[in-house]
């Protein structure tokens, strides 16, 4: 009798961690735009994939003699970066009120739209690195094709970042789940114990208002809290009836409040959306004073959505003085429109920006001096 033959098997996964976006470019005075020389560049605004930032660079009639004629399209990697970042992307163009993305054939004077093809293979973008198509479409094409209408068309960019790759075994199956673990709920917590100030050993006092709170929280939460109360400082604060009270000078009480919020929460509360922009400026203050980095590009993010030409220049000084990187090249890139910039220097704001950082002047001459 022969032995007994046993099998086993087993799996594995390679399985691609991506995150993917998509970006709508809109043509408008397609007509007066083709008139452009060859090789003339313009630029879609940056867009966000994956944690980097990318934009479209659009030649209306080719980006070299030999693409005249037709329209070039790249994907460029915006941001700078340590390492290559490796995408995947697709152009297409969106047939008006269908939202839908089409290629046509672009080697001839024919519009012939057809179902676009997958995204690209995986290419490695450095710094500025740019991928693209130089014969995306033939000028002819568009112009009999469904795609133009009312002299403008809109492109679509379709971008999968990939993060990285990983290999999984399947050997064993998965254990069921008996326990479900709910979110964490320290910062409700805190917020409680603010809110009723049990077990608070030191008082602040703002505008005239009182705040109790706790010096081990506000201590762990910042280090010139820890100093003020712990450390060299801890001689500043003076004594009364009810315990040691701070005098915090220079702000506001709701200003105080909403950073007492953050300490405790890690977040900002909620603000009427008419306030918020200058909220988030006292806030912006408040976190540089106290070192409080997180809080400080959490007020940086939400000063961005609030950028215009009657804001720009207090909050580009407000950058300034405060260190913000962030909200200082978003502003410079709102500026970077010369219509935006000509109105921003008639505001009330640019006087006091000149005055106040000097330094600014050389970049904004910079800006509006012809290339």
């Amino acid at each position: 009798m022969s032995p007994t033959a046993t099998a086993s098997a087993s799996a594995s996964a390679i399985i691609a961690q991506t995150s993917s976006g998509y970006h709508h470019l809109k043509i408008h005075g397609y007509s007066s735009l083709k008139g452009l020389p060859v090789g003339h560049r313009l630029s879609s605004c940056p867009f966000t994939v994956g944690g980097h930032l990318w934009r479209i660079d659009y030649y209306p009639n080719g980006d070299r003699q030999e693409t005249a004629g037709h329209i070039s399209v790249y994907l460029v990697l915006h941001d700078t970066v340590a390492n290559h970042v490796t995408a995947q992307f697709r152009f297409g163009f969106e047939e008006p009120n269908k939202k839908r993305a089409l290629f046509f054939l672009n080697n001839n004077n024919k519009a012939k739209p057809k179902p676009p093809p997958p995204t690209t293979p995986a290419h490695s973008f450095a710094s500025q690195g740019t991928m693209g198509y130089a014969k995306f479409a033939h000028l002819g094409a568009l112009e009999n094709s469904k795609f133009l209408k009312n002299d403008s068309f809109t492109i679509r960019c379709d971008v999968v970042v990939i993060h990285r790759v990983r290999v999984e075994g399947a050997e064993k199956k998965e254990a069921p789940k008996f326990v479900k673990v709910p979110p964490p709920d320290l910062s409700r917590h805190l917020a409680g114990l603010l809110l009723a100030e049990r077990g608070a050993d030191v008082v602040f006092e703002a505008g005239g208002e009182t705040f109790a709170a706790h010096r081990c929280v506000l201590a762990a939460r910042s280090p010139v809290f820890s100093a003020e109360l712990f450390g060299s400082m801890k001689e500043g604060c003076t004594a009364d009836g009810s315990g040691s009270v701070v005098r915090v000078h220079d702000m506001e009480p709701q200003v105080f409040k909403a950073l007492l919020c953050f300490l405790y929460t890690d977040s900002l509360p909620e603000m009427e959306k008419e306030e918020e922009d200058v909220m988030c400026q006292h806030l912006l203050v408040a976190a540089d004073k106290y070192a409080m980095e997180r809080m400080k590009l959490v007020c940086e993010d939400r000063l961005c959505k609030y950028i215009n030409v009657n804001t720009v220049a207090n909050i580009l000084a407000l950058a300034q003085l405060h260190s913000c990187a962030g909200l200082k090249s978003a502003c410079l890139h709102f500026l970077t429109s010369p219509g935006n910039l000509r109105a921003a220097m008639d505001s009330d704001g640019f006087h006091h920006l000149t005055t106040t950082c000097p330094s600014l002047l050389k970049d904004l001459i910079t800006m509006s001096a012809p290339n």
